[in-house]
């Protein structure tokens, strides 16, 4: 890490200290994070934070505040125009455009969570070019994707990756738009992953749960109790 990135990181405002003793698992959709700081959560009594949970309920009324700001319907998007009528090319590149802001508003919610354990932080939203200024190295950040054919394995098993969640007019080209999002959005992780020195997991399927959870376990190792990881 840079000595400007040592600059940005005593610039966050973090009251509590949360935010820079905290661990991070990023990456792409469907490679198992919230299974992994589960497991994390289980061994380790860690506290953790799912992104994704609080980014699709308890951020709505900062997000229709957004879109009335940039003088957006409040109802959001039309779905058929949002899933349908736009590539994953413009899907992903408005998602990434998006992530600040909402990074923005998991850092509010960590900042407000105190713990006399460590936490854990989970969520695609978790970018690493926007986690990285808040670190103080590296060690504390990991970025999981899923392979490709791992990534059809969790459609196959996973009705909630293969369902699309919403009523459009084409389901079938709504939910390939969406994968393909979501593999361009992963690629984009790993890219800035490994400028960022941070490092990457792919998950291919020949390991568990459990085996994946211990990898992270074994990255994060100065962070967790040492009691915990030699019982």
């Amino acid at each position: 890490m840079t000595n400007q990135d040592s600059r940005a990181t005593s610039e966050v405002w973090d009251p509590f200290g949360t935010l820079h003793r905290a661990l991070w698992i990023g990456g792409g959709q469907w490679a198992g994070k919230s299974t992994v700081a589960r497991l994390l959560a289980g061994r380790y009594s860690v506290t953790t934070y799912h992104y994704d949970y609080h980014d699709a309920r308890g951020h709505d009324a900062r997000r229709i505040a957004r879109r009335v700001s940039l003088g957006e319907p409040a109802t959001g998007p039309d779905l058929d125009k949002m899933w349908v009528h736009t590539t994953p090319e413009e899907m992903a590149a408005e998602t990434l455009a998006g992530f600040a802001a909402r990074f923005e508003w998991a850092l509010d919610d960590l900042r407000a969570l105190v713990s006399g354990h460590p936490i854990i932080a989970e969520g695609w939203g978790l970018r690493p070019e926007l986690v990285a200024p808040v670190i103080d190295s590296p060690r504390r950040m990991v970025v999981m994707v899923p392979t490709p054919e791992f990534r059809q394995y969790q459609l196959r098993e996973l009705p909630r990756a293969a369902s699309l969640g919403h009523r459009v007019s084409d389901p079938a080209r709504a939910q390939a738009n969406r994968l393909a999002r979501d593999r361009l959005v992963a690629e984009d992780a790993v890219r800035t992953a490994r400028r960022l020195g941070i490092r990457v997991i792919e998950v291919d399927g020949s390991h568990d749960a459990a085996a994946i959870a211990e990898m992270v376990a074994e990255h994060f190792s100065p962070y967790l109790p040492q009691q915990s990881r030699d019982a």
